[in-house]
């Protein structure tokens, strides 16, 4: 049975022979479609810039206030001008590493499978079979963007922090990896749900011993599953 894998690429300048893939697909395999997050989009959901935002604005008007009765309106101004200034810087620290993330990831959906190529910094290859996918949701939003999160079988478990923010939210136990604030993420999803299907209810292709090879054993049955 096909198994979640994950790869770590150690080369930052080793050519892709498919951009988002480690290596060539299987002879036969398919590419879907291919597409990266959205980098504002990341950038609202993952890193919070507007609650960051909002958080500085309050910040700064609060100082305002409580300088109103003490000093004059220019220098309660000028009180309040600092904060809102590091709010800036903030944001735009915030925003930096999501463009960083959005532009370092690919995510690739074929016919057999799903590749997150993941991460500014350390980059890692996952590789999940539509075999060791249990359930995929979608969280779609009113501009059409929206994620996609996979919900693995098997043995492998994924750390939360490792592949964060290419993973579905709050769910660190049993981290979920997802395919983040991509655009047209309903038409994604039905194709994702296709090509799992199909491969999921493909049926396996048995290969019968022949009789031949049976005289040693008459009344057994053998069948080999490929």
């Amino acid at each position: 049975m096909s198994q979640l894998k994950i790869e770590k690429v150690h080369d930052d300048f080793e050519i892709e022979p498919v951009e988002g893939l480690p290596e060539q697909p299987p002879e036969g395999e398919r590419i879907l479609w291919q597409g990266r997050p959205d980098w504002w989009q990341l950038a609202v959901e993952s890193l919070n810039v507007k609650w960051v935002a909002g958080y500085f604005v309050l910040l700064s008007l609060w100082r305002f206030i409580s300088q109103l009765d003490l000093l004059p309106l220019g220098q309660a101004i000028g009180a309040a001008v600092p904060f809102l200034l590091l709010g800036v810087v903030t944001c735009g620290l915030l925003t930096l590493v999501a463009v960083a993330q959005a532009r370092a990831t690919v995510y690739t959906v074929t016919d057999a499978r799903v590749v997150m190529r993941i991460g500014a910094a350390l980059t890692l290859t996952l590789n999940i079979p539509y075999t060791q996918v249990a359930n995929a949701m979608l969280d779609l939003r009113k501009n059409g963007k929206g994620t996609i999160a996979l919900e693995t079988m098997g043995e492998t478990r994924l750390s939360y922090l490792t592949c964060w923010p290419h993973v579905r939210p709050w769910y660190f136990r049993m981290a979920q990896p997802a395919l983040r604030c991509i655009p047209d993420a309903e038409n994604v999803a039905a194709l994702l749900a296709d090509a799992a299907e199909a491969r999921v209810s493909t049926p396996m292709v048995a290969r019968v011993t022949p009789a031949a090879q049976q005289n040693t054993a008459p009344h057994a049955n053998t069948v080999a599953a490929e």
